[in-house]
């Protein structure tokens, strides 16, 4: 059992993340560990800058990237979207911010299985921890699906594994990238394969993983408020066709098990 913590703790820095191609719209947050004893890859945080008054009342949820060992810090990488990402991208060191968490359920780490990563986008943040974690990252393959440029996004994270990139620079791109997804889920059939983005791209991964027998998880990204089941603001159906929460169900489903 993962023991939850909602604390607030110094933020560390903000480092712009691509600032050269898309200045301020792309960050890493660091922040102090909040004092968790474990978390698990594809979980999430609830954060809310201290100082935020009531015309921004919630929390903002947001993967966890990567907690750099038992003390270091924890690391979200975010987009500048909104009023609550614009005012994030304003903390400075020092700033103080609630954190709680881990959240949710994770990914699953299959060592000795070939696993496939399939991230849209911003969508590739909790696969850094991921791939940090796993113990035999020869294993891991990542496929990494953009618009923008992959400066914008943590992709260095992924050096260590085989890693590939599929650039939508204009519509005639989307055919050709849905096929070379398709193509790599019907490749890792008898594999693992874990994908994070907009709910188009997993919508592609979870019909071909049912139409190829692969085994898929998913981790969807709803927007939340509460982050533990309370508001009910982030349900979704079940592969039964019954309402669950996003935040405590998930957010990482295996795709029989949901309906996008």
């Amino acid at each position: 059992m993962v023991k939850k913590v909602c604390r607030e703790v110094s933020v560390g820095e903000v480092l712009p993340i691509g600032q050269s191609v898309r200045p301020g719209e792309f960050f890493e947050l660091r922040l102090e560990n909040p004092g968790w004893s474990n978390w698990r890859p594809g979980q999430f945080v609830m954060i809310r800058p201290s100082d935020w008054d009531h015309s921004l009342l919630w929390g903002r949820p947001f993967s966890i990237g990567r907690v750099q060992g038992p003390d270091g810090d924890l690391s979200i990488f975010f987009q500048n979207v909104g009023r609550g990402t614009a005012r994030m991208a304003q903390l400075s060191p020092g700033d103080k911010v609630v954190v709680w968490g881990p959240l949710g359920n994770g990914f699953a780490v299959e060592p000795d299985t070939p696993t496939l990563l399939l991230a849209g986008g911003i969508g590739i943040a909790p696969f850094v921890g991921y791939m940090e974690a796993h113990p035999t990252s020869q294993n891991v393959e990542l496929v990494f699906a953009h618009r923008l440029p992959v400066e914008c996004y943590p992709y260095t994270a992924f050096s260590q594994c085989p890693h590939s990139c599929l650039e939508e620079n204009s519509s005639d791109d989307l055919p050709k990238i849905i096929k070379a997804v398709r193509d790599k889920v019907n490749e890792y059939r008898d594999g693992l394969i874990l994908c994070c983005g907009p709910t188009p791209f997993m919508r592609t991964v979870r019909t071909a993983a049912l139409e190829f027998g692969a085994r898929a998880q998913l981790s969807l990204e709803n927007r939340m408020a509460c982050g533990v089941g309370a508001c009910l603001g982030c349900v979704c159906q079940d592969g039964k066709g019954h309402h669950v929460q996003t935040c405590t169900r998930g957010p990482v489903f295996w795709a029989t098990d949901v309906t996008l």
